[in-house]
């Protein structure tokens, strides 16, 4: 697994501080997985009595963690992850189930609870064994050991490419009691998630049920981390996991369980707000990325026509690599647009990159300057707003160019 030969240039000079939430716990280990010294191996625990939703890939070559979480998910409560990195567990067939059996096995021995109460994921190299008892063992002494205040951590076991710790916390009213959510995730390529995103755990203290938690985490997953996007390749391993310890009771809080109730609207905001902050994180570490672009799209028919508009956008190697380049070539946007396979009026086209109108009335703008929007490329974020002029709606998507670094770091991905 190629390691990022350069800290992305979006990087944060401060890492969001998370502060403990009551009922969670984690620790880590290097287990050697796939690489000596390298921490490789995170397990969290949950206290009895949390709520769990969750929001898995959609790939048909889904990976035997994704399937165990799926399954696990039906019964709504939560005691405990166990998270790999270096190995995906994902095409690996019979041995796969065994090593997630394995794990959960191991893993609900270490906390006391039953198995369907563990949740599993993995990232790294698809289609190589994954040998649980190389770290199945080591789950008793994590549980142990586990500590509230060790959320950075936990970012940072669960990273492959990436080159820095994705975090983010938001606190909310539930009534009068203040709740804490915190997350975090890892994803630098193989980025275009039809869930979620790569790896995505979120933790709060508030009382929610797991139907009601099921609903705000799947509505905000679409709006957040599916209109995000690398490469354009979903990954057989997208996870997206959030549990609520329901501490907040003692606190006050009377148990939600209806996520459209009044109660919960500034934590739905919150939450949303969390999520969406990820998934920007995600994009601004793409893999050898020197742009964060925003491809804003309006005049659509519906939103999910106007997403899919952006999305075409936003996966296009030759857009994404003329912007790499520094070339407005907004002739590319022309093409995404209509290769989209949705609505839109050639001749009522307007296309803006930043604050400049390249083109407008499907021609290009009679007062479009090439130096001057050859100078607003020259900027580390880039916005390009398109409207297809047939509707009323809109969308917007996150991503990043695509480098010669992208494609060396994943031409010797595995060795």
């Amino acid at each position: 697994m190629s390691k990022a030969s350069s800290v992305s240039p979006f990087a944060p000079k401060t890492l969001a501080k998370l502060p403990s939430i009551e009922g969670v716990a984690f620790a880590t280990a290097e287990a050697g997985i796939r690489y000596k010294n390298r921490t490789d191996l995170l397990l969290a625990v949950v206290d009895e009595g949390t709520s769990v939703a969750g929001v898995l890939t959609q790939s048909k070559t889904a990976s035997a963690p994704v399937l165990a979480c799926r399954k696990h998910l039906k019964k709504g409560a939560a005691r405990a992850v166990v998270v790999n990195s270096g190995n995906a567990n994902a095409f690996t067939g019979k041995k796969g189930s065994e090593a997630v059996d394995i794990t959960v096995a191991h893993a609900a021995e270490a906390v006391g609870c039953k198995p369907h109460e563990v949740f599993v994921a993995s990232t790294g190299v698809i289609g190589e064994p994954l040998n649980a008892e190389k770290f199945a063992h080591l789950l008793g002494d994590l549980a142990k050991r586990a500590e509230p205040d060790a959320f950075e951590k936990a970012a940072r076991a669960i990273m492959t490419t990436d080159t820095f710790p994705k975090l983010a916390t938001r606190t909310a009213l539930i009534g009068d009691t203040e709740v804490t959510i915190n997350g975090f995730c890892k994803g630098a390529g193989m980025i275009a998630p039809d869930m979620a995103t790569m790896l995505c755990f979120i933790f709060t203290d508030a009382a929610i049920s797991s139907d009601a938690l099921q609903e705000l985490l799947a509505e905000h997953a679409a709006t957040t981390f599916n209109c995000m996007t690398v490469d354009g390749d979903t990954s057989t391993s997208d996870t997206c996991l959030m549990f609520a310890t329901g501490k907040a009771e003692a606190r006050g809080q009377k148990l939600i369980t209806k996520a459209k109730s009044k109660k919960l609207q500034a934590f739905s905001e919150a939450l949303y707000d969390l999520m969406r902050d990820l998934a920007i994180q995600v994009a601004k570490d793409g893999e050898g990325l020197t742009k964060f672009v925003t491809f804003e799209v309006g005049g659509a028919k519906s939103w999910h026509a106007a997403r899919a508009i952006a999305l075409s956008c936003a996966n296009s190697p030759i857009l994404k690599t003329a912007i790499a380049g520094e070339d407005p070539n907004w002739g590319r946007v022309v093409m995404a647009v209509g290769k989209s396979g949705e609505a839109a009026d050639r001749d009522r086209l307007a296309i803006w990159f930043g604050p400049h109108c390249v083109a407008r009335d499907g021609e290009r703008a009679a007062d479009y300057d090439e130096k001057t929007v050859a100078a607003y490329m020259k900027n580390p974020e880039i916005v390009i707003r398109v409207d297809v002029g047939v509707g009323k709606s809109g969308a917007r998507v996150w991503t990043c160019d695509l480098t010669h670094e992208y494609v060396s770091i994943n031409a010797d991905y595995r060795s």
